[in-house]
């Protein structure tokens, strides 16, 4: 078994280890490319979960409250299950913040279950603004904003993702914070919608090549002692067909690959994506875990860690 560095090769950025770096020994560890996804739908949470949080209070306070601690309970589930298979979990951010208040509390601790799972944790807000704003945005994922009565503490995830359309200079701050936090910055270079196409595939080179370019370009400054950028890429697994052309663009970029399952990507067909290191891509997963019940019948949980462990091997028996 190859034993990947685990620090950078001059000095770490940040207080902790690159971020590609600490990615890499856990991928190697785990043997394991999966990153569980939980987007979750207070519609649609696990039986058991409610179960623990009981009967709720009137008012649409109490409501919030009481739909957030259930949430965390359905995440909590879930990482239990499907995390020993996983090397991160990836929070949908707007599925949290749309129950206000307890849904960002709710946000803290499930990112706390999934460190103490031992996995990488990813804030998949995908933002994006101006540069003061972005800066903003980076001080909430991983910095510390001073304020009157003391720094104020951000989520303090280990990566997240970032829009790019507002150009390099909006993008500057977000991947530099992410760097002096030992942290890592996905941009959107294709991703898995159906109308993706009708942007980031037209133009002269298309604008998805034009993307990864920056990607390389921002990231060029951050590598770490595996040969992996700090700064990397959400590739779609629903166009394995750009996969090969985008890792000629992108040859230091970890691939954050979004679409298996139901929106039918395969693991097979992403090989170009792992090419240069075998932490190189991940493969995210969320209806296709936390949903596998409702074709596999029986307890959610187990079939969670059944789909889990089955997209593991798939992915890294490659």
């Amino acid at each position: 078994m190859t034993a990947w560095p685990t620090s950078s090769a001059d000095e770490p950025e940040g207080s902790r280890l690159h971020f590609a770096d600490r990615l890499a020994a856990l991928v190697e560890e785990r043997r394991s490319r999966l990153v569980l996804g939980l987007d979750p739908d207070p519609a649609a949470l696990w039986p058991a979960a409610l179960e623990r949080i009981g009967a709720g209070g009137d008012g649409p306070h109490l409501a919030r409250v009481r739909t957030a601690e259930a949430m965390v309970e359905h995440c909590r589930a879930a990482i239990v299950a499907a995390g020993p298979a996983s090397v991160a979990v990836k929070l949908q951010l707007a599925c949290f913040e749309r129950l206000g208040a307890p849904g960002w509390d709710a946000l803290e601790q499930v990112a706390a279950i999934g460190r103490d799972h031992g996995l990488l944790v990813i804030a998949d807000g995908k933002r994006g603004d101006v540069p003061v704003t972005a800066g903003a945005y980076a001080q909430a994922l991983v910095g510390v904003t001073p304020g009157p009565f003391g720094a104020v503490d951000g989520l303090a995830v280990d990566a997240f993702t970032a829009n790019p359309l507002l150009g390099r200079d909006a993008l500057e701050p977000l991947v530099e914070a992410a760097a002096a936090a030992g942290a890592g910055c996905f941009v959107l270079v294709r991703t898995s919608n159906p109308g993706a196409a009708e942007l980031q595939d037209e133009g002269d080179p298309p604008l998805h090549e034009r993307l990864a370019r920056l990607v390389d370009e921002l990231g060029a400054s951050h590598v770490g002692a595996g040969g992996l950028s700090s700064v990397g890429a959400v590739t779609a697994a629903t166009r394995p067909d750009h996969l090969g052309r985008l890792r000629e663009l992108m040859p230091r970029a970890v691939f954050l690959l979004p679409g298996v399952g139901p929106q039918g990507g395969r693991p097979k067909d992403l090989g170009p994506a792992f090419a240069p290191h075998p932490a190189a891509g991940l493969v995210t997963a969320s209806r296709a875990i936390v949903n596998a019940h409702a074709e596999r019948g029986g307890d959610p949980a187990s079939a969670a860690e059944e789909a889990a462990e089955e997209l593991r091997a798939a992915a890294w028996n490659l």
